[in-house]
């Protein structure tokens, strides 16, 4: 199961993205909004329902600005967190270190585009599910026979 939490219902378009590669890779997902400023109450009561599920959960966190979601959701769960932060124009684009830049004892990687979050988290969960790693071999082919495809063409 992949958690996708975004910071705010502006981050939809980009959590669907996410979403829409899952289930091309058969992985179950689910999107909430939360946010780790704004209602860090709801955010644990969400993470401790999957705490308690005892399954396999991987969380992707997507929020822009300043970034505390992945870093507060990685403090408080023993699951794999990914921080997947929507592009952004302000400041530069330097808006990203606060996706990068973790305290000590936070370990919430940062992948940048969408496809690339649910291949990870789909390369995680598939450590103990085959179907999953049935489903990237099937894909990793596919693209390999799309490209000698195009250069025979």
């Amino acid at each position: 199961m992949v958690v996708i939490i975004q910071g705010s219902v502006k981050d939809r378009e980009w959590s669907e993205k996410i979403a829409k590669y899952l289930d091309k890779l058969s992985v179950s997902n689910k999107i909430y909004t939360a946010s780790a400023h704004k209602t860090p109450e709801y955010l644990l009561s969400l993470l401790s329902k999957y705490e308690k599920e005892k399954s396999q959960v991987v969380y992707i966190c997507v929020a822009g600005r300043s970034n505390a979601l992945g870093g507060f959701v990685d403090a408080n769960t023993s699951f794999p967190v990914i921080n997947c932060p929507p592009k952004s124009e302000d400041f530069a684009g330097f808006d990203i270190l606060s996706s990068l830049r973790m305290p000590s004892n936070v370990a919430a990687l940062t992948v940048l585009e969408p496809d690339q979050a649910a291949l990870a988290a789909a390369k995680i969960l598939s450590f103990t599910n085959k179907k999953i790693g049935q489903s990237i071999k099937k894909l990793k082919l596919n693209l390999k026979t799309e490209i000698i495809k195009a250069n025979q063409n």
